[in-house]
């Protein structure tokens, strides 16, 4: 079983940058995607970025593109979400979830860190 314990949200004006943590527990990672969701206020729950933990293949959300960065340090089994020029829209409960490869839903998540972004 994977825990997941994130940190590194906060407050930060529009325009500015955030680096989120997320710390994965477990045996092994080898066979698991780690992703990135975030659910605002009244809004679904939407996928960020995600990074498979084997070969560090990363994919983000168009809305996140060019802004937003994930990638993992193995020693640490850490991954971490680089924001830059975060927008207001980007306010939100950010999430760290682990997958098996194949599988369609996230099934461990962390705890969720806020982040918000002021105009």
């Amino acid at each position: 079983q994977v825990q997941l314990v994130e940190s590194g949200g906060g407050s930060v004006q529009a325009g500015g940058s955030l680096r989120l943590s997320c710390v994965a527990s477990a045996r092994t990672l080898t066979n698991y995607v780690i992703g990135w969701l975030r659910q605002a206020p009244g809004k679904e729950r939407e996928r960020v970025c995600s990074i498979t933990w084997s070969e560090s293949i990363t994919h983000c959300a168009d809305s996140v593109k060019g802004r937003f960065t994930i990638s993992r340090d193995d020693a640490k089994k850490t991954v971490y979400l680089q924001m830059y020029s975060v927008k207001p829209e980007d306010t939100a409960v950010y999430y760290c979830a682990a997958k098996l490869r194949g599988s369609a839903e996230y099934g461990r998540w962390g705890q969720g860190t806020q982040v918000t972004v002021s105009s």
